[in-house]
């Protein structure tokens, strides 16, 4: 991801890569819209045909009640799709916890081995990125299904990485899940996306991704 560009960032797992496809395929619907509405409008204003016995037409009324509702099924079918993928959990092998504080994240791993760790922004030095870096990463393998485990300890929090798909609220006595599954190897970075008070612009968040059996070195 760089400042200029103007598109939506690189996707690193499944379901980022079913919500840019599925962008792409709700903006070449809108784009075709757009483009028929202002051919009929020019049409509009530079015809200077009427015909004042037309006063109803059946046929164009049926059809124009059709097909916005074809339309909003093209739309919807895969919406509702997406939606109920990102909500399945499929065998995971994997679950790691992430818990909200203010200002700061906590990750805990408790399948095999029980690891604990707390996340905080690093102060700016000459090769961190800006408000992005942390002292401890929350690491995960690539290509391995993840259970994402989200919940906090005093106010509403929401975990987001844009580049994988994933955006989930951290709700004080609630927990809430969902499956995460990386395609390769890297550092990405996230921030919290809800307002949780005077340092909310100050908690970031930043996955490494790695091989399974250097995952399974670093927890034990």
């Amino acid at each position: 991801m760089k400042w200029t560009k103007f598109y939506l960032p690189d996707a690193y797992s499944p379901t980022m890569e079913q919500l840019v496809y599925f962008h792409d395929h709700t903006m070449s619907i809108i784009t075709s819209i757009t483009i028929l509405i202002c051919i009929l409008l020019n049409s509009i204003l530079w015809n200077k045909l009427i015909d004042l016995n037309m006063n109803e037409h059946q046929m164009i009324e049926t059809w124009w009640t059709i097909l916005p509702t074809i339309v909003l099924f093209l739309i919807a079918i895969p919406s509702l799709k997406i939606l109920y993928s990102m909500e399945e959990l499929i065998n995971p092998t994997i679950s790691i916890k992430s818990m909200g504080h203010q200002w700061y994240w906590s990750y805990e791993y408790s399948d095999k081995f029980c690891k604990e760790l707390e996340s905080y922004m690093k102060y700016n030095k000459k090769n961190d990125f800006r408000l992005l870096e942390v002292d401890n990463k929350m690491k995960a393998p690539f290509l391995t299904q993840i259970r994402m485990i989200f919940s906090s300890s005093d106010v509403l929090h929401s975990w987001t990485i844009p580049c994988l798909g994933i955006k989930m609220d951290a709700v004080p006595g609630r927990i809430n899940q969902s499956s995460l599954m990386i395609k390769k190897p890297g550092i990405f970075m996230g921030q919290c996306s809800e307002i949780c008070g005077a340092n909310h612009s100050f908690m970031p968040i930043m996955l490494e991704s790695i091989k399974l059996n250097k995952f399974i070195k670093w927890i034990s």
